[in-house]
């Protein structure tokens, strides 16, 4: 199966940024219940979706205390579990952050360690990449972060 996910987190001056389970140095953070990744919300919601398990806020609703702070990089391990207790294997991951700042090339082999680490697959079978939105919109004002995968699964 198939499935797609999007993911866009504002920012803010009192969190520290979490993206693909890295930590990056940055004057502001996503805003969000968890830890805010968008990239990791953005991987989970197109892995539910290729196993047609539903989304995100369906295992791990922002309304419960339980998930206040929570790592998506734990989040993305359940998520793994879910995947496998479905019959499905992970092929391939591909996904897009787009931000205006900062520089995300960097920090993409540690992303996609931190992500291959979390689900128990290669990092080959994961792609990352970063594109700015060209100064337009919340996300090229450097108002917020946004995030699209796709996922693959036998």
């Amino acid at each position: 199966g198939a499935g797609i996910g999007y993911d866009i987190h504002r920012l803010a001056a009192d969190r520290r940024l979490v993206l693909g389970g890295v930590a990056i140095e940055h004057p502001t953070g996503l805003a969000g219940h968890s830890d805010g990744d968008v990239l990791l919300h953005a991987l989970m919601d197109a892995l539910l979706g290729a196993a047609n398990l539903g989304d995100l806020g369906r295992h791990f609703p922002s309304d419960d205390p339980a998930f206040a702070g929570a790592s998506s990089l734990g989040l993305l391990k359940r998520v793994g579990a879910l995947i496998r207790e479905a019959g499905f294997a992970v092929a391939s991951l591909d996904a897009t952050v787009i931000a205006q700042a900062p520089r995300l090339a960097p920090h993409v082999g540690a992303m996609r360690d931190a992500i291959a680490g979390a689900l128990g697959i290669e990092s080959e079978r994961i792609s990352v990449k970063a594109t700015t939105n060209d100064g337009l919109g919340v996300v090229g004002s450097g108002e917020a972060i946004a995030a699209l995968a796709i996922a693959l699964l036998d």
